[in-house]
C-alpha cells in the first residue's frame, strides 16, 4: 500500500513537471478572465475599410452605418490597421487590425491574445473587444505615438523606464519557472529563411547582401552560449518597444505600450537593449542616435528603482547592479539586431506592405557585426 502511494505521488510529480515544461515559455491568463468574443468575419487585406464596417455593426450596433468614419493608419510594417468612430463620441475609437500575409509564421497569435489579456488585467493595455478570422478589434489608447526624438526626452525617458519595469514585474507564469523564448524564436525565424540561401531562393539579393547561412548559424550558437550565462532575469517582456509603440497621454501624465504580437517571457536585458536599438528609428535608421552611456545610466537607474519597488518593495540601487545591467543590456542589444534581421528577411519574402524589408535586414546585420567587438570588450562587473 505504501508503495502504491509512493508511486502515485511520483506519477503526479512527473505530470506536474511535464506540464511545467510545456508552459514554461507560455503566458498564463488568470482564471476568471473574460472570454474573448469571436466574430466569424474575414477582412480582405486590400479592402480593410469594408470589412471593418461589417465588424462595427456587431461591436457598436447603436452606431448608424452611414455615420461611421474611418481612419487608416499607414505606419505598420506587419499588419493593416483602421480606426472607426462616430462624431458624437470621438473618444470611442475601435481599432480593427488585419493580420498581414503569412504573419502567422512569425507571430504566435494565441500568445498575443494571452499577452493582451494579462496586460489589460494589470492596467497596462487597452480592452480587447473581439477576434475575427484574420485579426482583432480593440480599444484605441488616447495619446500620441512617440518618435525617435521623444524617447530621448528626460521626462519621457523616465516614464518609459518605469512602465517597462511595471510590465516586467507582472507574474503570468502559473507557478512554473519561466524560460526565455528568444532562442526558440530566433531558431524558428532562421529556419523560415534557410531556403533563401539555396538555389531555390525567391530573392537573389539575400545571398548577395546578407552574411552567409554558415556565418549566421555560427553567430546564433555563439550568442546563445555567451548571452545565456550573463544572469539576466527572465521576465514578461514586450520585445518590440519601438518608438511608435509607446503612447504618451499628456492629460494623464503617463505612457503606455501597444502592440503585443511579440510579447513573451524573455531576458530582461533583451527588452531594454531592443528598446535602445529603436532609438535609431525604423524608416531611416540612424544608429548615431543610440543612447550614450550617460543617457542609458539615467534610464537604467530609473528602471531598476521602479523594478525593485514592484518586486522587492525597496528602491535602493547599488552601483554594481547598475553596471551589471548596463553590460547585460548592451550585449543583448546584439541579439536584438539578429532577431529583427531574420524577421525582416521573412517579411521580404512574404509581406505585401510597401517597405524595403531586405534593406532593413542588411542594416541590422551590419550593425551587429560593427558593434560586436566594442560590446564584447565591456568588462563584466565582479
Amino acid at each position: 500500500m505504501l508503495q502504491l502511494i509512493d508511486r502515485s505521488v511520483k506519477s503526479s510529480e512527473i505530470r506536474e513537471i511535464t506540464n511545467c515544461r510545456r508552459m514554461e515559455t507560455q503566458i498564463h491568463v488568470p482564471v476568471g478572465s473574460p472570454v474573448i468574443r469571436k466574430i466569424p468575419v474575414f477582412v480582405e487585406e486590400h479592402n480593410v475599410t469594408e470589412g471593418a464596417l461589417q465588424l462595427i455593426k456587431e461591436l457598436r450596433p447603436s452606431w448608424a452605418p452611414s455615420s461611421v468614419k474611418t481612419k487608416l493608419f499607414t505606419h505598420g510594417t506587419t499588419n493593416k490597421l483602421v480606426g472607426c468612430y462616430v462624431d458624437e463620441s470621438p473618444e470611442d475609437v475601435v481599432l480593427v487590425r488585419v493580420y498581414g500575409n503569412k504573419t502567422e509564421l512569425i507571430v504566435d497569435r494565441d500568445n498575443e491574445l494571452k499577452s493582451f489579456q494579462v496586460l489589460h488585467a494589470n492596467g497596462c493595455a487597452p480592452r480587447l473587444y473581439c477576434t475575427f478570422q484574420n485579426g482583432i478589434c480593440y480599444e484605441f489608447m488616447q495619446g500620441d505615438a512617440l518618435g525617435p526624438q521623444d524617447v530621448r526626452d528626460p521626462v519621457l525617458l523616465r516614464l518609459i523606464a518605469r512602465e517597462m519595469a511595471r510590465i516586467h514585474a507582472i507574474h503570468a507564469h502559473n507557478g512554473c519557472i519561466p524560460k526565455p523564448n528568444l532562442w526558440i524564436k530566433m531558431r524558428k525565424y532562421f529556419s523560415l529563411v534557410a531556403t533563401e540561401f539555396t538555389e531555390q531562393a525567391s530573392n537573389i539579393r539575400i545571398q548577395q547582401e546578407v552574411p552567409s547561412k554558415v556565418v549566421l548559424e555560427q553567430e546564433i550558437l555563439w550568442m546563445k552560449e555567451h548571452l545565456s550565462t550573463l544572469g539576466s532575469p527572465v521576465v514578461l517582456c514586450h520585445n518590440d518597444l519601438l518608438c511608435k509603440n509607446i503612447i504618451h497621454n499628456t492629460k494623464e501624465g503617463h505612457v503606455r505600450f501597444i502592440d503585443y504580437e511579440y510579447s513573451s517571457y524573455n531576458y530582461q536585458a533583451f527588452d531594454i537593449g531592443n528598446h535602445f536599438n529603436e532609438f535609431a528609428g525604423m524608416a531611416e535608421l540612424d544608429y548615431g542616435l543610440y543612447p550614450s552611456r550617460d543617457m542609458q545610466m539615467d534610464w537604467l537607474k530609473e528602471y531598476l528603482q521602479a523594478y525593485k519597488l514592484f518586486t522587492k518593495k525597496t528602491e535602493e540601487v547599488t552601483l554594481q547592479e547598475l553596471e551589471t545591467l548596463y553590460v547585460q543590456v548592451n550585449k543583448f542589444a546584439l541579439a536584438s539586431h539578429f532577431f529583427w534581421g531574420f524577421w525582416a528577411l521573412i517579411q521580404a519574402k512574404y509581406s505585401s506592405i510597401d517597405f524595403d524589408f531586405l534593406g532593413y535586414a542588411v542594416l541590422r546585420f551590419n550593425q551587429y557585426f560593427e558593434t560586436k567587438p566594442a560590446v564584447m570588450a565591456l568588462p563584466s562587473p565582479e
